[in-house]
Formats: C-alpha cells, structure tokens, sequence
C-alpha cells in the first residue's frame, strides 16, 4: 500500500530515505538554470514550488527538498493521475532525487505533504523529440520485455488467485478463505508500483483502515481481512470480495497494456523496498493475520525481479553495483529463512530488536537499488 495514502512512515523507513539521500547526494550535479539541469523542487506543508515547470524530453531529475514539518511525497502524474514517477518518505529537513523518462506531453507535478489527499499540484510541459532509452540501447530494450513478461505471469496470477479467495470468502469458508489469503496477495505485492500508476485503483484495493480518506468506504483485502481474523467470520464480506475481484481484474487488465521504461523499473524496485520498511517490518500491514512476511517476501522479489531484467545494461555500466546488490538480495532471503514454516511463514509477531535487525539488513539492499536508476540513466 503507498504511503500516498495515509500511510504513517516508521523510524525504519526514515533510516532508508536517509541511506537513499545519502546515495543521492555522492553524484547530485549542480543545479543550473538553463532549462537542462535537475529541477528544484522546494515542498513545505502548503507549497510545491519547482524551478520550472517546462522540461526536455528524455531524462528528468527532480532534487526534491522538504522544508516543512510533515513528511511528504512527490510526483509527477500523467493524465488520469497515471504515476510516471514518485518519490515518497520526504520527511522534514530531507532531500530526495527522482530521476525520471518523461516523453512529450503535458504532465502535473504533485507534492503531497502528510502524504494524504490529492496534494499541491502544477502543471508541467515536456517538449522536444529525445528517443526513448531503448531506442538506443538494446540492452534496455531486452529489460523493459523481460520486465514486461513478469508483471504479466504475476498479473495473470493475480487474478486467479484473486478469484479463488473471493469464492472462498462468498462461500463462507472461513478456513479456505483464511490460507488463500497471503497466497493471493502475493502477487499484488510482486508488482504494487504498477498497480500504484492506475490512480485510485491502489486505496481500493489494499487500503488499511487508517488510510481511508474521510467520506469514502473502506474496501479491499485488509476489510475483508479483519472480518476473518476479528469476526472469524464472512458475513457481510460478499459485496467487497465481489468489489475486490472487479478492481484486481481492471488492474490485470491494464497491467497487461502499459509499456514500461527503464527507469520506471529501477524506481519501482527502490518502492518496493520503501513498502517493506513502512508496514511489512513493523507488522501494520496486515495486522489483524500477522501474515506480513508473505508480503515482505514478495515485495523483495519483486524489486529483486526488476532488477535483474536490468542486469545486463548494469553490468556494462557498474559491475560492482550488480556485484552489491547480489549479495544484498540474498541477506535479505537469508534473514528471512528463520521465519519460515512449510510453503509459508510464521505469524509475524516480531519483537522490537527482531524488527530492528530486519530492518537494518533492508536498509542495507535499498542504498545499493537506490543508486540503480542514477546508473540506468547514464548514456
């Protein structure tokens, strides 16, 4: 679930804005002011002023400062609030960069301070006729392809477990119900920064009960969720399990349509990892089943499969970042391996120095991602 939509960040997800500020920071060029330089983006509780709001073509940088008191978010939203890109967990005093591909066309640029509502939004122009990263690089090309292959496997997936577990939850069997449910919410997870693009499709569908703006009806997995591990029950649950399928359907549907960038990847791969810090290591997600750990899995490796579409045009640009990343990825599986129980995982009631340790080995793969879509960008 994005933070996007009331999600509270954790000290944890603090720790990893600040590793990705950090990595930032080593190669952030100078601003300048010639309309071909990164865009300053100052944001407080009630202002998102850029630079400029005129861009190239190509490839953007936004260095996103938050000056306010509320944590905040920025994005840049195509039409229909389409997420193009997206940097979240801007706490105050912090600064955060979005590198981003951006094709002709008209565009907004949205700050979101406490990370709620539509936010500050103004428009922004992109002209001139730069071609598209895979259009010159092969390598780029063969990643967006491969990546495209998996989102769609995950997709098809998706709905069928999806589907599976709405019957269950209509059928009143608590029990079936109960195992589908990490099952099916796997796949969502793998691939959430493409379900996230879609607008509003996101809170819909996996809104916890604290993310639900005023005046709007709290759907979704977790509102069936508490009714099965609260109530122990499924009644009244069939009109959201019939909602539920209707929502994952449509994003299938446009999973399977989108065309991907490379950088839209490496910064889909950096989200996944910001999820994991926000709610899978501190138990919010799914907290009445306490099955955080399936999504915890899932977000990984799904930052960990778009990646590695990536892999050979890393390799060519900074073999030692691929080299990093391996052994980051696989701490990550391995800290995991001590909660696992037959195809699954214990109930995720960890203690707060268990949480810290998670957290510390997550923070230690999201510096290395954070860094992959400076190196993507790079001619």
């Amino acid at each position: 679930m994005s933070a996007s939509f009331g999600r509270k960040a954790s000290i944890v997800g603090a720790v990893i804005g600040l590793a990705a500020l950090s990595a930032c920071a080593k190669n952030e060029p100078a601003a300048k002011d010639d309309g071909t330089g990164p865009v300053s983006v100052k944001a407080s509780d009630s202002a998102c002023d850029l630079s400029r709001r005129d861009v190239k073509s190509g490839t953007s940088t936004f260095s996103i400062s938050n000056g306010g008191s509320k944590i905040t978010e920025f994005y840049v939203y195509a039409d229909g609030d389409r997420v193009m890109g997206e940097v979240e967990n801007i706490g105050p005093g912090l600064k955060r960069d979005l590198i981003v591909e951006l094709p002709t066309g008209k565009y907004q640029a949205v700050c979101k301070p406490g990370m709620v509502g539509d936010g500050i939004r103004g428009d922004l122009t992109v002209t001139g006729d730069a071609p598209a990263q895979t259009s010159e690089d092969a390598a780029l090309k063969q990643a967006t392809e491969s990546y495209q292959r998996y989102v769609n496997s995950q997709a098809v997936a998706l709905e069928q477990k999806t589907a599976e577990f709405t019957a269950a939850v209509k059928a009143g069997d608590v029990a079936k119900a109960k195992a589908l449910y990490p099952v099916s919410r796997t796949y969502w997870e793998r691939i959430e920064p493409v379900a996230e693009s879609f607008g509003n499709l996101d809170p819909k569908i996996d809104a916890r009960v604290n993310d639900v703006e005023p005046g709007t009806e709290w759907t979704g997995y977790h509102r069936i969720e508490q009714a099965l591990w609260v109530s122990n029950s499924t009644k009244g649950m069939e009109k959201y399990a019939d909602q539920l399928l209707t929502d994952v359907k449509t994003v299938v549907a446009k999973a399977k349509a989108v065309k991907f960038n490379p950088l839209q990847m490496a910064n889909g791969a950096k989200e996944l990892l910001d999820e994991v810090a926000r709610g899978k290591v501190t138990g919010e997600e799914d907290r009445y089943s306490h099955t955080d750990l399936w999504d915890f899995q899932a977000n990984v490796e799904g930052s960990q499969a778009a990646i590695q579409a990536l892999r050979p045009a890393l390799q060519t640009r900074d073999a030692a970042l691929v080299t990093q990343l391996d052994t980051n990825f696989k701490a990550v599986f391995t800290a995991l391996d001590k909660y696992r129980t037959g195809d699954g995982f214990k109930p995720y009631t960890a203690s707060e120095p268990e949480k810290k340790a998670l957290g510390a080995v997550v923070d230690g793969l999201a510096e290395p991602v954070s860094q992959v879509a400076g190196v993507i960008a790079k001619k």
